[in-house]
């Protein structure tokens, strides 16, 4: 950092190594910036270690007190850190390359891969594979409905426990997939499912909706951002597992509400590229950066 004389310095979610970030622009006044981009004291909740969630709180908020700036993937994580007394919050949205995700990815070769030449339904989950994403919601969908096949994008350190658990059942379990064959997994399924309850964004989400999938998510976090019921997607009630299965049954059965979701999904994922949002952040830079200086010349003045 010394070598490189930033003129701002970026923290994301400076819980450990993001500390040295935040010590070195105290250190030597450099603005600094940080992002909120994992739910700690809501994981803390679910996991059963709730008495630590407000502790976790305070900490994280004492972090994001020395940054000139907070931002936030979405208006709810947004709100639920103005809850917790976090100040100067701001909106740093997540966007989707248009280029690298899109219908036209497409492959029977891949979907044949995916399903294991099942000619069902396809499901898909792209992701890290640990217990809050709760991928174990879809077992019950797949022995309620014999004929779907589900296939699960990612690696993480619940994988060993859910291929147990899902064994028996039409599910595929890729490991991480990158370029063009992740692009192809998700042009060639007919239905994306994110039934994580703490997502701050869920960027997955929309890469799927670039690809022409509608998508099932919980009302909650960063999917309401995106995700609007009965037009590119539907929402269930986070902690309601039977009305989640009761999504994914509405659209798995309903061509033409098949076929209006994704239409809409397509057109919400139109307006997400990286390129507005990066330049939006960019935009922020030069702001927190202007302000800096107008405050040091006012207390060297």
């Amino acid at each position: 950092l010394r070598r490189f004389t930033p003129d701002l310095i970026h923290v994301l979610n400076p819980i450990s190594l993001g500390l040295s970030g935040v010590a070195f622009a105290r250190l030597h006044r450099i603005p600094l910036v940080a992002s909120y981009h994992t739910d700690l004291p809501g994981f803390a909740q679910r996991w059963g270690w709730g008495i630590f969630s407000g502790t976790i709180a305070r900490y994280e908020r004492m972090i994001h007190d020395q940054a000139a700036l907070n931002l936030c993937p979405s208006w709810s994580v947004l709100m639920e850190l103005r809850s917790r007394g976090f100040e100067r919050l701001k909106i740093w949205s997540r966007g989707v390359d248009r280029n690298r995700f899109s219908p036209d990815y497409r492959s029977e070769a891949m979907r044949m891969r995916l399903t294991g030449g099942s000619p069902g339904p396809l499901l898909l989950s792209v992701g890290r594979l640990s217990r809050e994403k709760r991928l174990h919601w879809l077992r019950p969908i797949l022995d309620r409905h014999p004929d779907c096949a589900l296939a699960i994008v990612g690696d993480g350190p619940a994988r060993c426990e859910l291929e147990r658990h899902f064994r028996g059942t039409r599910t595929v379990f890729t490991g991480m997939l990158h370029g063009d064959e992740l692009a192809s997994a998700y042009a060639s399924a007919d239905l994306f499912l994110l039934p994580a309850a703490n997502e701050t964004f869920g960027n997955v989400g929309l890469e799927a909706m670039n690809s022409g999938l509608p998508v099932v998510a919980a009302a909650s976090g960063g999917p309401l951002d995106f995700v609007h019921h009965g037009r590119n997607g539907l929402l269930f009630a986070p902690e309601n597992e039977t009305e989640f299965a009761s999504r994914v049954q509405a659209i798995l059965y309903n061509p033409a509400l098949q076929g209006q979701l994704r239409d809409g999904a397509l057109r919400t994922a139109q307006g997400r590229s990286w390129q507005s949002v990066l330049d939006r952040l960019l935009a922020d830079y030069e702001g927190t950066i202007l302000r800096h200086t107008h405050t040091v010349h006012r207390h060297t003045a």
